[in-house]
């Protein structure tokens, strides 16, 4: 009797030890990051783009324009930057300053010019790797106050002329993960002209208190709104039209104290992908993770929904994802990314109430993402997932992929259901896996009695 007792209590306690958060406390969690957030404080002050030259709507460049406008802002201390409607031509990027709100009017159109030469090396970073490269097409650095607005719409033109450059990228991109490998200065990473890495459509980097709202993104070069080392931020609103190679949706690295909401996506890559830095570089920066982020109420189509990952180094945890339904095609709902070279964790992950059409995996855990590396296993736990519905997984429904010595731990699948599926589960080194209601396929009745199935001569 007693070894009984003590077989009951070994295999209990691991389940007790990571007991799922309630409804309740989830929601405090949630409310205690959004009442964090504080959204940008522009002053009472504004100018039309139309006032320093811009010309809508014909073949003149509208840089200068843009530029001499936030000159004039920044001596005003801020305010609001209206682009009225038309289509404007702008042979280069546009870079923020704090207390600045970008507004585009309904019906505006900004058209980014493609001559790489008019888009001068800035600090960034790409694929999770800090260097200096062309500029991003809407750039800020080192704000507080910063906000790009309004109904219009932002064209990267990266179909027309950036896309050509994917085929060109990989020694530059081998040299960048080179550089951090061996901690060579950032000072000393330059790369641009012969280098062929895309520029992002929007970024900001080292800036607080952002709002993005309500503008339309198409066609951009590469990933399309990519916040890096940035704290307090409201993305809310946008529609998405990104069909290029690599067009993340969203990407946050480093990043802290985010509120992704009603956003339509339909881009050709991740939707919304949480980043932190890269290999060595990455694991340097542990004092700087990606934490604190809610997504909710958001419209799902692309080739992920939901990704951590690949470049998640410094780690990524205490992320709640809420209330998102698909509305088209996903080669994967849930994915989360890592292998030997990364290091870092992925922990305190919530999600729940997410509804999928056709996908070819549900829900994707992997430590071996490319087969890269080695030395480096990230740590993979503490992952709650909860009321999932998808239609079909062409694939398989549910893969979790740990290592032998580094398993994926910590793992609750709640009322998941999966009208059909090529593979139901594939799930390898993990420990503490807990299962309640996963329905793959036509969910079982009540079986039939034993007289009933032989029958009678």
């Amino acid at each position: 009797m007693k070894n009984k007792s003590w077989l009951f209590l070994l295999i209990l306690f691991p389940v007790l030890s990571f007991a799922q958060l309630t409804s309740e406390e989830k929601q405090e969690r949630i409310d205690e990051i959004v009442n964090r957030i504080q959204l940008p404080e522009i002053p009472n002050y504004q100018v039309s783009v139309l006032d320093f030259g811009a010309k809508p709507n014909s073949a003149k460049d509208s840089k200068k324009a843009f530029d001499k406008a936030i000159k004039a802002l920044k001596k005003k201390g801020g305010g609001k930057l209206i682009i009225p409607k038309g289509a404007y031509l702008v042979d280069g990027p546009i870079h923020l300053i704090s207390n600045i709100e970008l507004h585009l009017a309904d019906g505006a159109l900004l058209n980014f010019g493609t001559n790489p030469k008019d888009y001068p090396m800035v600090l960034t970073s790409w694929e999770g790797t800090m260097l200096y490269n062309y500029s991003p097409l809407i750039y800020g650095k080192d704000l507080k106050n910063v906000a790009i607005t309004g109904n219009g719409t932002i064209n990267g033109s990266g179909k027309e002329f950036w896309q050509s450059w994917k085929a060109k990228e990989d020694p530059a991109k081998q040299r960048s993960r080179e550089m951090n490998h061996n901690s060579i200065p950032i000072e000393d990473r330059k790369f641009g002209e012969g280098s062929y890495l895309r520029p992002q459509l929007v970024q900001l980097v080292n800036s607080e208190n952002i709002l993005i709202e309500d503008i339309h993104i198409e066609n951009a070069p590469f990933w399309c709104v990519h916040l890096l080392k940035c704290k307090s931020a409201t993305l809310r609103g946008l529609s998405y039209n990104s069909h290029n190679s690599n067009n993340d949706g969203i990407d946050l690295e480093y990043t802290s104290d985010v509120l992704i909401e009603n956003i339509t996506f339909d881009n050709s890559d991740d939707n919304v992908a949480i980043k932190a830095g890269r290999d060595d570089e990455g694991r340097a920066n542990s004092a700087t993770p990606s934490e604190n982020i809610v997504m909710r109420n958001c419209r799902l189509k692309g080739l992920h929904a939901f990704v951590i990952g690949s470049e998640m180094s410094a780690g990524v945890r205490n992320v709640f994802v809420q209330n998102c339904k698909a509305h088209g095609y996903l080669k994967r709902g849930i994915y989360f990314k890592t292998n030997p070279d990364r290091g870092g964790y992925i922990k305190d992950i919530y999600i729940d109430n997410i509804e999928l059409n056709k996908t070819e995996d549900l829900f994707y855990i992997t430590s071996f993402y490319h087969g890269e590396g080695e030395g480096h296993n990230s740590k993979i736990s503490d992952i709650y997932i909860n009321n999932i519905k998808c239609e079909e997984a062409t694939g398989t429904a549910v893969v979790i992929q740990g290592f032998e010595e580094s398993k994926v731990e910590n793992v609750q699948l709640n009322n998941i259901k999966v009208k059909k599926a090529h593979n139901g589960t594939s799930i390898t080194n993990t420990k503490n896996v807990v299962v309640d209601n996963l329905i793959i396929g036509e969910e079982a009745g009540i079986p039939t009695a034993a007289g009933k199935e032989v029958g009678k001569k």
